[in-house]
């Protein structure tokens, strides 16, 4: 599916109440959640290991 046909079935699933900040959104959302799968195809990742240290690092300061 190329960019724009995911565009605009992103946006015809939306409620027909749907806002220009609701579709800014959902866009948005779409094209994050697309980065992050591509930066982990291209190893990019960060290891599970790695972030739940940095998190146990956060909650015991």
């Amino acid at each position: 599916m190329t960019t724009k046909e995911l565009a605009l079935h992103t946006i015809e699933e939306l409620p027909e109440g749907a806002t220009w900040d609701d579709v800014q959104e959902r866009i948005n959302i779409i094209a994050g959640v697309r980065k992050g799968l591509r930066e982990l195809d291209e190893g990019k990742g960060i290891p599970h290991e790695r972030v739940r240290a940095e998190f146990a690092q956060w909650l015991s300061d």
